[in-house]
């Protein structure tokens, strides 16, 4: 990250001694060293949070790509066996027969891909991000309060 050599490090060191002074050095650097560490971890939280978030909507991608590949070979299954036989196959779900009104409201209720529902799982998907990115930095201004 940063490019420091032995003889930066050294002006730095003579720089903190002149103005801190040898008194009171291990103290300053025990503080600088607390501080670092409660930064590496907030920061490590924070990464790995984000790399959850990043790595679950990528799942959610490659389901529908693998969900889009599966119907496409199976219709083109379906096709070749079509013709090889001479008579139609079924590739999707058996066909519904005719039910009562309330049966169908229940089931159109139910339907996953619906746009608004789409929408809607959007909406609290971003809500989710938002509030662990909240979380992260309130714990993170949390921990970095002076004692």
């Amino acid at each position: 990250m940063f490019d420091l050599g032995a003889a930066e490090i050294l002006v730095i060191i003579i720089v903190a001694v002149l103005v801190i002074g040898p008194k009171d050095m291990p103290l300053a650097m025990r503080h600088a060293g607390r501080w670092i560490g409660k930064v590496r971890r907030v920061s490590s939280h924070f990464r790995t949070g984000l790399d959850a978030m990043v790595r679950e909507a990528e799942l959610e991608d490659m389901e529908k790509k693998w969900k889009a590949q599966n119907e496409a070979i199976m219709k083109q299954s379906a096709k070749a066996v079509e013709e090889e036989k001479g008579e139609p196959v079924m590739t999707g779900p058996p066909p519904v027969s005719e039910t009562p009104k309330a049966a169908n409201a229940e089931s159109a209720a139910q339907k996953p891909h619906d746009m608004s529902t789409l929408a809607q799982n959007r909406g609290r998907a971003l809500r989710r991000v938002q509030c662990a990115v909240t979380n992260v930095s309130d714990h993170f201004y949390s921990t970095l309060e002076l004692r």
